[in-house]
């Protein structure tokens, strides 16, 4: 689930000041920001572009070239569907019509409930288990539309205590 933290212009500074001497720090200060929080605040372009002396049109170009990095927050839960080779000779295209369809988003887009973002990969290494996901850090392969709408309902369900 993600738990990242929410836009600090203090923290984002410091993560810059650790990484801007190291060769390339353009890249590293990037993941460390997306680490950090989930994304890459847009109002951080301008702190990045002044501490390695790039223009802020460099830094978003970098930042939109790599569909890695996202500019807004991802939902509560990364999902990410496989499109390589193998996975898609094992029936990932219905997966990912399905799960588009189930989701009622397309890929690099967030639930309105904020709950999912779904982004492409080109290859999670399952490729014996194809058609394959990723939710969150967590591979699970062999997924069927079936499968999908069960995963969906177990992360979305919240236990209840009673007393």
């Amino acid at each position: 689930m993600n738990d990242k933290a929410k836009w600090d212009p203090q923290a984002v500074q410091g993560i810059i000041a650790s990484l801007q001497h190291k060769p390339g720090a353009l890249l590293p200060i990037l993941h460390g920001i997306q680490n950090a929080l989930g994304y890459i605040p847009p109002d951080s372009v301008p702190m990045i572009a002044d501490a390695i002396q790039q223009t802020r049109a460099e830094v978003h170009g970098v930042i939109t070239f790599y569909h890695h990095f996202r500019l807004t927050p991802p939902g509560r839960i990364k999902l990410e569907v496989c499109r390589a080779e193998a996975c898609q000779a094992r029936g990932s295209r219905d997966l990912e019509f399905h799960v588009k369809e189930k989701l009622g988003i397309d890929y690099h887009q967030t639930t309105l409930d904020r709950e999912f973002s779904l982004e492409p990969v080109y290859c999670l290494g399952n490729c014996a288990c194809g058609p394959t996901i990723r939710v969150d850090d967590d591979i699970i392969g062999r997924i069927t539309p079936e499968k999908f709408d069960l995963l969906v309902d177990e992360l979305t369900t919240t236990a209840l205590e009673i007393r």
